[in-house]
């Protein structure tokens, strides 16, 4: 028995009892059905002790992964020798077996290498001599349908020596699961045949054509899981990092060297102990989190999603502290483990490299000149080495260096150079953090060779950046528990900076050409970069980040080499990072206080365009599809508004003068209209209407308004195609509510609000504008809009009830359960001179908009327009408002009143959604 599991071998399974068991429902006279009925009973039942036995024991040390997949391995194990006992000694029996009659049953794929997760499949191979014989499909079948009967998950073969090694030739998978193979049961010379023949016939002399078949399946399994290691729902098996890929060390170890031991790999020199250590944590770590998952699941699921991310996080033990949850935590160490796991990759890869088991890389064979590089590097397999070990560590500076000459050169880095880097971070030490040659190389890396990502990705991974930046270590590898950022902080940092180098190198001009000709004029690079590596450094803490990483960043920015006044600069960009998005998409640019408001926090035209860029390289950084028109359009026209506030003077925000022209452009867009018609339009508006829309809008609502009846309901549905989204407008008689009347009808169609503004006209008609996108985040298509609009004119009709009809669809995944957003109402009297902004910040769900405005209408509150700004499960809610007299809502007691009933609408669709 083994004694290397999670618990006692015979007190997760029994065999001795179990077998006699088995054996004495064999010896009853009842017919061959029940007594197979009765061992599957008798064998069910000790499977399920013996698992509940292995996750009790796991619960208590959730770390301990190996004994736990060693002793799944073991259960499996006594049930198919059991189930091969019964099968070919009493429902099959054969007292002299042919020489073509015997049959050996063995384990392949991972159960052969004895590691199973609680919901792994069963892979067997049923191996004969020659052509399998009718008694020996009996066997088999009999033996399948016990271990079906027993709910396992069965992968199997039946195939000859012969078969084994033709199949193995032709099919790299099945060559895969057969280098694992594990006698379990019946004849066993017939194992030792087989695995005489794979090495002699087929593994020997293959080692190239396997490695690069195994590595080839690696890209392609990447490509599938997102192409990157910080997935926020990273899939652990399959993922960059995960268990298949130290899978595929561990096979083309034993291919190439014939060892199943991956501690081999130390004496072998390709590890270093220490690096074999990571290798062993971080295998056990995956391995429990796989375990744990399968548990939870009671499936073979190996995607850890938000909501298993936080019941993992917590049976592993991990707990709240310092102002992170537990989730965040756990996923900052799941992060780091595969991380180490693309380093030991790498490393392996290059050894095999060095010893011809792999090509070199595509690239390198068009290089037939070694190229350039300074003294003291060496060009290896067309990587950057280092030539002298002892010669590199005794100026500690080439720590940096290294990377600069990566840059220069456009070389990959030798990763035998990366291991010497990072066994030596010790080295960057305060000396080294102060001299100015240091600064110097540090910023060149960022401003000088038009790549900088490129140097910081490898610095961060190796441990580097954090070594020179201490501050910047906690922010590594960190996951933001939320459905917004793609990336952990430290990724996000990086993909951040790729944007801004992509825009330097004019990449982006028709998509991003505010931001290109920001940059195309000139603006303070040093000040742009640093501000952006900075950015988020103070992620993480009980403080708001943008407040503490402005702290941080007045240490940083001297030490980095920047003067007073760029430090400045940079602290002031990191402490307002988030502003010029906030005021985009939380408030109303139309309305000329907010721009006045931004204007007056911004105060230079540097800081403007500095902090434009900032902004942009910020929300492209958050992950792909997050960057969209609807996001472009606000920033450009606020940046438009406000740099023309800062260059003419406030007066250039004026409402009569922006009134002024919208009428304008109005009559030049409807000159074909009578004089009194356009007279009538032009005069049944109030000034916000004039301030609040395009002329495209303004020319929609004047059809929509001409001639319109007392009873009509008139809809204009259209692409925007600027924005990224479908504009609804309406014209119909005026009334109480008639905001949340639209936005029912909107929710009832499954539509996102993400803009919206009504107006009331002088003579008694509502007119309202409505972006809108699908469940997707996409604009409807032109053959979707007839239904849109019928069904928005059946609700508004009074045909369907929303407020019925919207809570079988106002619901939350639940995979997206797990998330905790805090409400937060607040109400600004400053923000606009004739509304009292109230901004909603809350958790995120179909019918919430639809809740909101019934609330407001039913306190009485005229809605002027909605701001909608969604930020993955959270949503900020800003509306513009005045009470029934049109005046603010000054009062306390008003505003709490207010607020309470606003939480209680919040609260009770919160507990709809979760039904």
């Amino acid at each position: 028995m083994p004694d290397d599991l999670i618990a006692p071998a015979e007190t997760i399974f029994d065999v001795a009892s179990v077998r006699a068991n088995v054996f004495d429902a064999l010896s009853s006279d009842a017919d061959a059905r029940d007594q197979r009925k009765a061992v599957v009973q008798i064998l069910a039942k000790a499977l399920h002790d013996g698992r509940a036995v292995v996750a009790q024991a796991f619960a208590a040390k959730p770390f301990d992964a190996r004994p736990t997949t060693r002793a799944y391995s073991w259960i499996t194990d006594c049930i198919v020798t059991l189930v091969w006992e019964a099968a070919s000694t009493h429902f099959h029996p054969l007292n002299n077996p042919t020489e073509g009659e015997k049959i050996t049953v063995m384990a392949v794929g991972g159960y052969g290498r004895g590691e199973m997760a609680p919901q792994s499949d069963v892979d067997l191979l049923f191996l004969t001599p020659y052509k399998i014989t009718p008694w020996a499909e009996s066997v088999i079948e009999s033996m399948l349908y016990m271990l079906w009967d027993l709910k396992l998950k069965v992968g199997h073969s039946s195939r000859t020596v012969k078969d084994c090694l033709r199949l193995g030739r032709e099919d790299y998978t099945i060559r895969t699961a057969m280098l694992e193979n594990r006698f379990i049961a019946g004849y066993a010379p017939l194992a030792g045949e087989l695995e005489n023949r794979l090495w002699t016939e087929l593994f020997s002399d293959t080692a190239k054509e396997f490695v690069a078949a195994k590595l080839e399946e690696r890209s392609t399994r990447h490509r599938k899981q997102g192409g990157q290691r910080y997935m926020v729902e990273p899939n652990v098996k399959e993922g960059k990092g995960g268990l298949r890929d130290l899978q595929s060390l561990f096979w083309i170890t034993k291919y190439i060297y014939r060892t199943g031991d991956t501690g081999e790999l130390v004496r072998l020199g390709v590890f270093r102990p220490e690096e074999y250590r990571t290798f062993e944590q971080a295998e056990s770590f995956l391995w429990a989190v796989r375990c744990h998952l399968h548990l939870l699941a009671g499936r073979p699921t190996e995607q850890l999603t938000f909501d298993m991310q936080v019941e993992v996080a917590d049976r592993m033990g991990y707990a709240d502290q310092k102002g992170r949850r537990a989730v965040e935590w756990f996923m900052q160490d799941y992060f780091r483990h595969t991380t180490a796991v693309g380093d030991l990759t790498r490393i392996f890869l290059t050894k095999l490299e060095a010893e011809n088991a792999k090509d070199a890389p595509l690239l390198a064979r068009f290089f037939k000149r070694q190229r350039k590089v300074k003294p003291g590097y060496t060009v290896v397999h067309n990587r950057l080495a280092i030539a002298n070990e002892k010669d590199f560590l005794s100026d500690k500076l080439n720590l940096l260096r290294f990377f600069e000459e990566g840059l220069r050169t456009g070389m990959l880095l030798h990763p035998d150079a990366m291991r010497l880097v990072k066994a030596n971070l010790h080295l960057i030490d305060n000396d080294m953090r102060k001299n100015r040659e240091a600064q110097r190389i540090f910023l060149d890396l960022l401003l000088k060779h038009g790549n900088p990502h490129r140097a910081l990705r490898r610095m961060n991974e190796l441990g580097v950046l954090s070594a020179f930046i201490p501050e910047f270590e906690p922010v590594v590898a960190m996951m933001q528990f939320n459905m917004y950022h793609h990336y952990t902080v430290d990724e996000h940092t990086i993909q951040c900076i790729w944007n801004l180098s992509e825009i330097e190198h004019g990449h982006l001009v028709e998509e991003l050409p505010v931001a290109s000709t920001i940059l195309k004029h000139g603006v303070n690079r040093k000040v742009l970069y640093v501000a952006l590596l900075l950015h988020d450094i103070g992620k993480g803490r009980d403080e708001d980040h943008s407040v503490v990483g402005a702290k941080i960043a007045r240490t940083i920015a001297p030490r980095l080499g920047l003067n007073k006044q760029e430090s400045a600069t940079v602290e002031w960009l990191v402490r307002y990072h988030l502003l010029m998005s906030d005021m985009a998409q939380k408030r109303d640019i139309a309305d000329p206080r907010t721009v006045r408001d931004f204007a007056k926090a911004v105060q230079t035209k540097e800081r403007l365009d500095l902090l434009c860029v900032l902004t942009v390289c910020d929300i492209r950084g958050v992950g792909p599809g997050t960057w969209n028109n609807w996001k472009a359009v606000l920033l450009r026209a606020l940046y438009r508004q406000t740099r023309r506030a800062l260059e003419d003077g406030m007066e250039a925000l004026n409402r009569e003068n922006r009134g002024v022209e919208a009428k304008a452009l109005l009559r030049e867009k409807l000159k074909d209209w009578p004089t009194k018609d356009l007279r009538v339009e032009t005069n049944r508006h109030y000034p916000p209407y004039w301030q609040g829309l395009h002329v495209t809008a303004h020319v929609i609502f004047a059809n929509l308004l001409r001639d319109i009846g007392d009873d009509e309901i008139r809809i204009d549905i259209h692409p925007d195609e600027d924005r990224d989204a479908t504009r609804v407008c309406f014209a119909l008689a005026d009334h109480p509510g008639i905001f949340s009347r639209l936005a029912g009808a909107l929710a009832l169609v499954g539509a996102n609000v993400v803009d919206a503004r009504t107006f009331t006209s002088k003579d008694g008609y509502a007119t309202a504008a409505f972006w809108i996108q699908d469940a997707e985040g996409a604009p409807y298509e032109t053959s979707r809009i007839p239904r849109l609009k019928d069904m928005i004119r059946k609700t508004l009709m009074g045909e369907v009830i929303a407020r019925e009809a919207i809570k079988s669809r106002d619901k939350i995944k639940k995979r997206e359960r797990a998330f905790k957003v805090p409400t937060s109402i607040t109400f600004d009297n400053e923000g606009s001179e004739i509304y009292t902004i109230i901004e909603v910040d809350t958790r995120d769900r179909p019918g919430l908009l639809y809740d909101l405005t019934r609330t407001l209408a039913s306190a009485n509150v005229y809605i002027a327009s909605a701001v909608i700004a969604t930020y993955g499960e959270q949503v900020v809610d800003t509306f513009y408002v005045k009470d029934m007299f049109g005046l603010k809502f000054h009062a306390e007691s008003k505003q709490k009143m207010l607020e309470k009933r606003l939480r209680e609408a919040i609260e009770k669709g919160a507990e709809r959604a979760q039904d």
